[in-house]
C-alpha cells in the first residue's frame, strides 16, 4: 500500500492506493480465483482431475489460468475477439483451452455476454467439470476478504472511505463486507462507466 505524496490536494485526505498488480498475474482477480477453487475443492464441487469451465474477457481468465496450472485442473476458457489480444494470450500461455465467441464489431455488447454464458453453459454439462461461473457465484465475493483484510491492517484502521472500480462488482462488496464490519460508517464509493451506468439506473451499453 502506498501515499500519494505528489497528485492529491495541499491539506486533502491521506489517499492510499493498493498495488495490486502486485499478485502473480497483476491482478486483483488471483485472489478471486485462488478462493474460487479452493472452496469447490473444499465441497467436492471440484474433484482431482477434473476441468474447470468459466466465460470472461481475461483477467478473471487469466487469474483461474494459473491457479489451475498450479493445481493441475484442466481449464477451458469462453472469450471473444472483443478482448485484447494480450489478455488472450496470457491465458493460453498459462494453459488454458480458449473457445472464441464472435462479437459484433469488436464490441462488448449484452449479446456478446449472453453468446459467452451460453457456451459456457453447455461446456459445463461435460462429466467432471466445474463451472466457476463467476457472476452467481458467492464464493468469489468471499475472494476479497482477504484484500479487506489487509486494508483494515494496513491503515491500522484508519481509514473513512474505500474506492474502487466496479465489473461485477465482487471485490467492491469482498472488501465492503469486511470494512463495514469493524466500521459500520465507513464509506463505500464505486466507480462505473458513464456510457454503461448500471449501477446508477441506467442502460448498460458497450465499454
Amino acid at each position: 500500500m502506498v501515499r500519494l505524496r505528489k497528485v492529491v490536494p495541499p491539506n486533502g485526505a491521506d489517499i492510499l492506493v493498493k498495488l495490486e498488480w502486485e499478485n502473480p498475474t497483476g491482478s486483483v482477480k488471483d485472489r478471486m480465483a485462488q478462493t474460487v477453487i479452493a472452496r469447490a475443492e473444499a465441497d467436492g464441487r471440484l474433484k482431482p482431475g477434473g476441468t474447470v469451465v468459466e466465460y470472461t474477457g481475461g483477467s478473471t481468465g487469466t487469474s483461474l489460468a494459473l491457479v489451475c496450472a498450479a493445481k493441475g485442473y484442466r481449464l477451458k476458457i469462453v472469450t471473444s475477439d472483443a478482448f485484447s489480444q494480450e489478455k488472450l494470450d496470457h491465458m493460453a500461455a498459462l494453459g488454458a483451452e480458449l473457445t472464441l465467441v464472435p462479437s459484433e464489431g469488436g464490441l462488448t455488447t449484452k449479446k456478446l455476454i449472453l453468446d459467452m454464458i451460453e457456451t459456457a453453459r453447455g461446456l459445463s454439462r461435460e462429466p467432471h467439470t466445474y463451472w466457476t461461473d463467476q457472476l452467481n457465484n458467492h464464493d468469489s465475493i468471499a475472494g476479497y476478504y482477504s484484500l479487506g483484510e489487509e486494508i483494515w491492517s494496513q491503515t491500522k484502521g484508519e481509514i473513512d472511505a474505500f474506492v474502487h472500480c466496479v465489473g461485477t462488482a465482487a471485490s467492491s462488496r469482498g472488501v465492503a463486507t469486511v470494512l463495514k464490519r469493524y466500521k459500520p460508517g465507513i464509506q463505500i464509493v464505486v466507480v462505473e462507466p458513464a456510457e454503461s451506468s448500471v449501477l446508477l439506473g441506467g442502460q448498460a451499453g458497450p465499454h
